[in-house]
């Protein structure tokens, strides 16, 4: 399957200018079948960053060939799944057992976070829920 998804890296930019608006954006993440490179038989590739676990997802093959030249791995037999964003948001960031939000294209010009906020992830999992303090906005 070939993903490229060009509706959603035009909203990416749009909200990168400051010109497009995040919910629609997020609409159209949530949409959007986006790769997941897995680490071992069933764990999806994450990383530790400012106190957050984030999943990795791309936009296109080629984005996905950026970040494993990266990290000076082959592509060929690379494992990955092709999932929808709204699965990583509603299912896999709950299942990572602590806050933690969608990295998307972090090997690319054009990257964006999806972070763990009411809106973007479910109430239960968002920093900003009721009795938090605070919270930041998607980008």
């Amino acid at each position: 399957m070939t993903v490229r998804n060009a509706g959603l890296m035009h909203q990416v930019r749009m909200v990168r200018l400051g010109l497009g608006d995040p919910a629609v954006m997020l609409a159209q993440f949530r949409l959007s079948p986006v790769l997941v490179p897995q680490w071992g038989d069933e764990a999806v590739w994450t990383a530790d960053e400012g106190g957050l676990r984030w999943v990795f997802a791309f936009s296109s093959e080629e984005e996905l060939a950026a970040f494993v030249r990266s990290k000076g791995l082959s592509l060929d037999g690379f494992p990955y799944m092709t999932v929808l964003g709204s699965r990583l948001l509603d299912v896999a960031v709950p299942g990572l057992g602590v806050p933690g939000g969608v990295a998307l294209d972090v090997a690319g010009n054009e990257p964006m976070v999806f972070p763990p906020v009411r809106g973007i992830v479910p109430d239960e999992m968002a920093l900003d829920g009721p009795g938090t303090a605070g919270g930041v906005g998607v980008g």
